[in-house]
């Protein structure tokens, strides 16, 4: 590998790069507690050009090249496992085109998802997908993932609104996919493809997304309950009873219990969901987030919190954001999974869940977006030698949510996280007619390798 490196920087003087060890071990590791695997080097392209001239450069000399960015991603995606290249798409970070009047707005891969927010809204339109991350999380890695969030119940994940793709194969063609109209069905749907192929199909330099209106009212409430139990039965009837909030997120007693020290839930609470409504006017809001109460009081909710002002709407969901980070505190070490299932199976799902958790002697948070079936599954343990216990539980957890008609992964992808798991869901036909697509874009293999697919 070293005269191949030795020419990659040879050929890419001109370009910005370091191979600082404080550097390498910054990109070497993310969110996803898989380890931490150094690249050899990082490469800061600019511009679409010097991306092709990356990946052209790398292909030629037989290195590995991973792209990267905010490095916010739960499944190790980003992550060179076999050394070789990081390319950070941070720099690319502009906004080439805003039309508020057709409502789209181009962007490269490295503006900040909360960026783009602020700029959409600042001209009262909306751009719903909200992953927990949106703080540090860019636009490029929420396509490769095909990102969600709380909205997602009723507004969609990401790939919903990519209407069109600047994108450099790993064969180094620069494609333009897609369209620049709210509809259009020219051809193969390539963005759908490229959405969610968590950078191992190729990059984008340039992503066209569809927006709409800001809603001009939001509420929000927390609802506590007992237990968990009740709280997971109150989502399915909530739906059942024709309402369709933007929000349904469940915390369970151990997600509780890890920001209780942040956030005064009332006594007795056991599990909680947080209720989000948007529409129209405030009327309508209000309205519907009555019959939301009456339904959930009838399912065991001990109340209905509702916040008052922006200020304690954005506490309240501060609070939620902080469960992950703060369940570090109960337990040194997680593995954080974001399975889905059928939404008439959460309440099963929770409590197989638990029981897993008693018969391993391991902690299990559940917590997430209940409304859509995506479950954020937490398993928490101490140290190393605990984790042939945690690698049982989390095979167990996967079995359980294959059996209840659900999937392996709903927002964080499969990258190095879940390959292991991917044949519980997937036949060995489709498995390989995806291995054949990877094949097709991806000859020599070099493009973010040793991701989603399981070895031979």
């Amino acid at each position: 590998m070293s005269p191949a490196l030795e020419a990659v920087k040879a050929a890419l003087t001109l370009f910005e790069f370091t191979v600082d060890d404080a550097a390498r071990a910054t990109y070497g590791h993310d969110e996803s507690d898989m380890g931490d695997f150094l690249p050899d080097l990082i490469v800061f392209p600019r511009d679409t050009a010097q991306v092709k001239a990356v990946i052209d450069v790398c292909r030629q000399q037989g290195v590995p090249l991973t792209p990267v960015a905010g490095r916010s991603g739960k499944s190790g995606g980003s992550l060179p496992v076999q050394g070789g290249v990081s390319m950070s798409l941070e720099r690319l970070n502009r906004v080439l085109a805003f039309n508020p009047a057709d409502l789209t707005i181009t962007v490269e891969p490295g503006v900040l998802l909360k960026d783009l927010q602020a700029t959409v809204e600042a001209k009262g339109l909306f751009y719903p997908p909200d992953p927990n991350s949106a703080e540090w999380c860019t636009l490029g890695g929420n396509v490769a993932e095909n990102a969600g969030g709380p909205r997602a119940l009723k507004y969609g994940v990401t790939r919903d609104y990519v209407l069109g793709l600047e994108w450099v194969t790993p064969a180094g063609e620069v494609l333009k996919v897609g369209k620049q109209t709210m509809k259009g069905v020219a051809g193969y749907d390539l963005v759908g493809l490229f959405v969610g192929s968590e950078g191992t199909l190729g990059v984008a330099t340039a992503i066209t997304l569809k927006l709409l209106p800001l809603p001009r009212a939001v509420m929000t409430a927390l609802l506590p309950f007992a237990s968990v139990t009740d709280a997971a039965a109150a989502v399915s009837q909530v739906l059942l009873e024709g309402l369709l909030p933007r929000c349904l997120e469940l915390l369970d007693d151990v997600a509780i219990a890890a920001i209780a020290d942040r956030f005064p839930f009332p006594a007795g609470c056991g599990a909680c969901i947080i209720a989000e409504v948007d529409g129209g006017s405030t009327e309508g809001v209000f309205a519907e987030l009555t019959r939301l109460s009456e339904v959930a009081s009838r399912c065991g909710a001990l109340d209905t919190l509702l916040a008052q002002d922006r200020d304690q709407r954005e506490k309240l969901w501060a609070a939620r954001r902080l469960v992950s980070p703060s369940l570090r505190a109960v337990k040194k070490f997680k593995f954080s999974e974001d399975i889905v299932v059928p939404r008439s199976r959460v309440p099963e799902a929770i409590a197989r869940f638990k029981q897993v958790g008693r018969e391993l002697d391991l902690t299990v948070a559940t917590y997430g977006h209940a409304g859509d079936g995506n479950l954020h599954t937490n398993v928490l343990y101490a140290g190393p030698h605990e984790r042939p216990r945690v690698d049982q539980a989390l095979a167990r957890i996967m079995e359980i949510t294959v059996e209840l008609g659900g999937t392996i992964t709903g927002e964080h992808g499969v990258g190095i996280a879940k390959k292991r798991f991917l044949s519980l869901e997937l036949s060995p036909a489709v498995m390989n007619c995806q291995r054949n697509l990877k094949v097709f874009f991806d000859p020599q293999v070099l493009f973010n390798p040793g991701k989603i697919f399981p070895e031979r």
